[in-house]
């Protein structure tokens, strides 16, 4: 028999208003100088500055130098500014990329080296030994579910390439889930997002690895998604809809500690080489990947159908997934936002070494990539 290991994250404070716990939170523990680590839209938004008459009583510094896909120069700005503010806490305040950043500024500020020194593969890999710093994290948008995870994603500032630093040590201590933050989100942030997290839900289901708690926790999270992300969409100020997504986005984000698929190596290539947002990356590619998965799975997908109320059960899903896409904006091809042909070598190579495929629920080559981006055009 086969032995499984299983580990769940961090204490979740979920609902309109959790914002405004943070501060006894952190003055509880003693800690009175954090640092918000957040990125340069929302450091100029109102947003970030209603949350700062929360936390009165506190030294508070603001970190805002993260932007695009997060790189590793960012991480090692984040941690400057830590040291410059004598720190002894991180907020971070932001969607996935300004939370990847805010994960890792502590281990940056109190180990030395680069922060690429410590991704999960680098060939002479650093140890995160000394205590980090405490941090908690408030999302502000409902894609990647940061929040909740145990990774980091820094790009090489050179290559671009994505790379991961992984380590329960870098998980929140406590997530401050209140979806009123993402009531400003525009439409179209949203449906991007959206999609995100409806993707991580649907790939961690289809993954063959062993994990039924993940599989419970991905199915609700689709089901969750499915029937509130239009909504979220067309009637932003719905707060209904906005808990709900903020809810699957977190959901997802725990169900794929069970691993992903074929479309999120798609979709990382695509932020490589052509700096497309993830969430738009994982739409363009969902369904073409999903429509090849499905032999692989076929009652996997009966169980999609069902708990997104698809009528035609499973042959029907990845249709009623395009009518989706295109009902929130999110339609079109590859080539239609800006993909060219000849990037097809660039993008199949870097899709074949992510490891995210090798838990599709087909084994994919080399090929199969070229396949699936030329039919995505």
């Amino acid at each position: 028999m086969t032995l499984s290991s299983f580990s769940f994250p961090t204490a979740i404070q979920f609902g309109a208003g959790a914002r405004k716990e943070v501060a006894a939170h952190l003055r509880d523990r003693g800690l009175k100088r954090p640092l918000i680590v957040t990125d340069r839209a929302l450091g100029a938004l109102p947003v970030l500055a209603e949350f700062r008459t929360h936390l009165q009583g506190l030294e508070v510094a603001v970190f805002s130098g993260v932007f695009g896909n997060p790189t590793a120069s960012q991480v090692m700005a984040g941690a400057a500014a830590y040291k410059a503010h004598n720190a002894d806490c991180v907020i971070g305040f932001g969607g996935g990329a300004a939370l990847d950043v805010a994960k890792v500024v502590g281990v940056a500020a109190t180990h030395e080296g680069d922060i690429i020194e410590y991704v999960w593969d680098h060939p002479k890999v650093r140890p995160i030994t000394n205590a980090l710093p405490y941090f908690v994290a408030l999302p502000t948008t409902s894609g990647t579910g940061s929040e909740v995870g145990r990774s980091s994603v820094v790009s090489e500032d050179d290559t671009h390439l994505k790379r991961v630093v992984f380590s329960p040590k870098i998980l929140a201590r406590k997530v401050f889930a209140d979806p009123e933050l993402t009531l400003a989100l525009p439409p179209h942030v949203t449906a991007a997002t959206g999609i995100d997290a409806l993707t991580h839900n649907i790939e961690s289901y289809l993954s063959p690895a062993y994990h039924p708690l993940c599989d419970g926790i991905a199915l609700e999270g689709t089901r969750i998604a499915a029937r509130s992300i239009v909504t979220a969409v067309k009637e932003p100020g719905n707060l209904a809809a906005r808990s709900d997504m903020m809810m699957s986005s977190m959901m997802g984000a725990i169900a794929f500690q069970k691993d992903l698929g074929a479309v999120h190596a798609c979709a990382h290539a695509l932020g490589a080489v052509c700096d497309l947002h993830h969430g738009l990356a994982n739409a363009l590619m969902i369904d073409t990947v999903l429509e090849w998965n499905h032999e692989a799975a076929p009652e996997k997908f009966e169980e999609l159908a069902h708990v997104c109320k698809v009528p035609g059960g499973g042959k029907a899903f990845v249709p009623w997934l395009k009518e989706l896409k295109a009902s929130i904006g999110l339609g079109g091809t590859l080539a239609s936002h800006g993909v060219t042909k000849e990037q097809i070598p660039k993008l199949v190579e870097i899709a074949f070494r992510d490891i995210c495929h090798q838990t599709n629920a087909r084994p994919c080559t080399k090929e199969d990539f070229e396949r699936l981006f030329a039919a995505a055009m």
